[in-house]
């Protein structure tokens, strides 16, 4: 999905994945149960650092911390904006 934003510099606007709605079990998860992803797809990257280029690419799929980056809310979907310092790992 193409998205309207360009991130500047070493940022990168990603898609959270949604949550699990059930266990494996088969157990429903209540909304005030359920944890932040911690997973998600990049949609957008910037040009990186004049001495770093990017390493994730617009469609990858990346692991990332409970507390990284800001929430934005573009077009009705929410997204998240963080630099690519708080990535962890590429799925």
């Amino acid at each position: 999905m193409a998205v309207n934003i360009q991130p500047l510099s070493d940022r990168v606007l990603i898609e959270p994945v949604a949550a699990e709605q059930k266990t494996a079990s088969g157990l429903y998860i209540p909304d005030t149960a359920k944890e932040k992803p911690q997973q998600g797809k990049v949609v957008a990257v910037g040009k990186g650092k004049k001495d770093h280029d990017m390493t994730v690419k617009v469609g990858d799929t990346v692991l990332y911390g409970k507390y990284s980056g800001t929430e934005l809310k573009l077009e009705g979907n929410d997204y998240l904006m963080m630099r690519e310092d708080d990535i962890l790992a590429i799925v």
